[in-house]
């Protein structure tokens, strides 16, 4: 069954922010994950939502395969990155069966 990671992020560093998506979808595609939304227009329909705030989510063929690319050496560098990069919440979701 497919999962998705959902993260919330606001960058911090633009430059930098640009070298963790880099490196973050090379990892992700090398572990079979795909964008499924990628920080694109957010129209706010119920509650409050930070404008500064992007929304991402990437689908990986299961809850092991998502496990596995978080916890990789590929994507280290791009955590690493991440500290100064943006801040972010980030979560695993089962989809639908």
């Amino acid at each position: 069954m497919s999962v998705y990671v959902l993260s919330e992020v606001e960058i911090k560093d633009p430059v930098r922010g640009d070298a963790y998506r880099t490196i973050a979808a090379r990892t992700i595609e090398q572990y079979g994950g795909r964008y499924v939304v990628r920080a694109g227009k957010k129209q706010v329909l119920e509650g409050t939502w930070s404008e500064h705030e992007a929304v991402v989510i990437v689908e990986f063929p299961d809850e092991e395969t998502a496990k596995r690319w978080y916890t990789s050496p590929e994507y280290a560098e791009a955590l690493a990155i991440r500290q100064t990069a943006l801040t972010r919440r980030l979560v695993l979701l089962d989809g639908v069966k």
